[in-house]
């Protein structure tokens, strides 16, 4: 690193935000450490801050937002292909979406917590938008970005597949309008009642946080939490989706 470049780093770790969070630290948190750091501190940054600075104007995150959603595609759509031979174009398409939509996205920014990371303008940041899915989902594409560019794809592909590839059968379902597959899955399979009760609700106004319960014929058949009823019932009707068909393969196998 040069000395202009390891000056620059250490104003920017010094002044990254009051909370004392740091590059190094977003660095150890995604497992990935960066030869040119700009890169990173470029990804965190909303066109707000940028528009805040007067001097010494930073660069933001759109153009790497633009490149981390090339890649994530190719990495995504090489997922799914090889993921099952026998799945048509069509159904391709539908599962990549469900993957890498923007409340996939989000929901991987929050599991990884970015949002104590992202620079933004003091109207943008008073108004929520550090947890908007928006800001969330396109700060993800961003690093995206970023680590193709620093490590090249094989890195890129990496970063993927550990961060937003994992655990994709809940994602799948969770993302992919879960609510009305649900109800065509019980309509036609169980031919049950079933509705959705709230459990909890939590938080400030400005910042609910809602646990969602998916009730299936009387019986408690998956959970949802979100900062949006709407959220949180798709994560519960995927949830319910996953165990109602593990029941399913459970009796088959016992007839």
């Amino acid at each position: 690193m040069d000395n202009m470049l390891h000056q620059e780093y250490f104003v920017y770790e010094r002044t990254f935000m009051e909370n004392q969070y740091t590059l190094e630290e977003l660095e150890d948190r995604i497992g990935y450490h960066f030869h040119d750091k700009r890169l990173l501190k470029q990804a965190v940054t909303h066109s707000s801050f940028s528009n805040e600075q007067k001097i010494n104007r930073q660069l933001h995150y759109e153009r790497l937002e633009f490149l981390g959603d090339a890649v994530l595609e190719l990495v995504t759509s090489d997922y799914v292909y090889r993921a099952d031979p026998e799945m048509q174009e069509g159904q391709l398409t539908k599962k990549r979406a469900s993957l890498v939509c923007e409340q996939a996205l989000a929901l991987c920014g929050r599991e990884l917590e970015i949002a104590d990371f992202i620079r933004l303008g003091k109207g943008e940041d008073a108004t929520g938008g550090r947890n908007r899915d928006s800001i969330l989902c396109d700060v993800m594409e961003a690093l995206i970005g970023a680590v193709y560019l620093d490590g090249g794809m094989k890195t890129a592909k990496l970063f993927i597949h550990r961060f937003v590839l994992s655990d994709t059968p809940e994602r799948g379902y969770q993302f992919s309008d879960s609510k009305n597959n649900l109800q065509e899955y019980v309509q036609k399979r169980i031919k049950k009642d079933f509705h959705y009760e709230l459990l909890e609700e939590s938080g400030p106004e400005h910042d609910k946080t809602f646990l969602i319960e998916v009730i299936v014929d009387g019986q408690p058949m998956g959970r949802g939490q979100g900062r949006t009823k709407k959220m949180a019932e798709q994560q519960a009707a995927g949830a319910a989706l996953l165990n109602l068909q593990k029941l399913e393969e459970g009796k088959n196998e016992c007839i």
